[in-house]
């Protein structure tokens, strides 16, 4: 089998032994794009760390050779993909490529400063409910410009109301030092707050989210990637 017919979730490797068991011919399923059998078969908990995984190889130099003309072709009659995520829009952090994702691997939501909205929250409920997605992941990350702005009362059209979703951020995080957007530790501290009240927001404002993650069929994860480093970290 080549390396190139090797789909993302579906690579077998030391990290990925634990996880090994849910997939057919004897722990190994090679295919173009996820079925809805595979993904099913993953907990939400194993999709975390298949993600984490794709991180590691994007790190390491190591990312799998994506046929993406294949990927493009086994799923454009049907999608199965086992996460979305609620990303910022900067152009440097792009989820797929910095987690070794193909097509049809997640769905994606982008917005300045990775905030949540009514058609953000129903494009989740339809990923999840509707076509069996097992993770929602919020993922800020560092040297925000949206947490910029919203740290400097930036006000500029329609961009006005979106900074203003962030403010919460700025005013709950702690931080003990200078509160200004020159400050990239503040900056980077808000980041991470935003992520999190991002997710409660998920939680309070999606009853449908919420139920499905208190049955255990998907989990709301976040996460900070470092456009310094290119480590994405994984929290609850």
């Amino acid at each position: 089998m080549s390396e190139r017919t090797r789909r993302t979730f579906l690579k077998t490797s030391v990290a990925a032994t634990a996880v090994a068991s849910v997939w057919d011919a004897g722990g190994v399923a090679c295919a173009d794009a996820l079925t809805r059998e595979q993904r099913d078969k993953l907990t939400p908990a194993q999709v975390i760390e298949l993600m984490k995984q794709g991180n590691q190889r994007f790190l390491r130099g190591e990312r799998t050779t994506h046929d993406y003309l294949a990927q493009q072709k086994a799923s454009a009659r049907g999608q199965y993909p086992a996460a979305v995520v609620l990303s910022c829009i900067d152009s440097r952090a792009p989820a797929e490529t910095i987690m070794d994702l193909g097509i049809g691997d997640v769905f994606n939501a982008r917005v300045a400063g990775n905030v949540s909205n009514d058609d953000i929250l129903g494009s989740m409920e339809f990923a999840c409910k509707v076509a069996g997605a097992k993770v929602v992941l919020v993922m800020g990350h560092t040297a925000c410009g949206a947490v910029k702005g919203a740290i400097d009362g930036v006000v500029l059209g329609n961009l006005t109301g979106l900074l203003a979703k962030i403010k919460a951020a700025v005013v709950t995080t702690a931080y003990q030092g200078e509160r200004s957007a020159k400050n990239y530790s503040f900056v980077d501290a808000v980041a991470r707050t935003n992520v999190e009240l991002t997710m409660a927001d998920i939680r309070k404002r999606s009853p449908v989210l919420a139920d499905l993650q208190a049955q255990g069929a998907i989990g709301i994860a976040g996460a900070m990637y470092d456009l310094e480093t290119g480590v994405v970290a994984f929290f609850a």
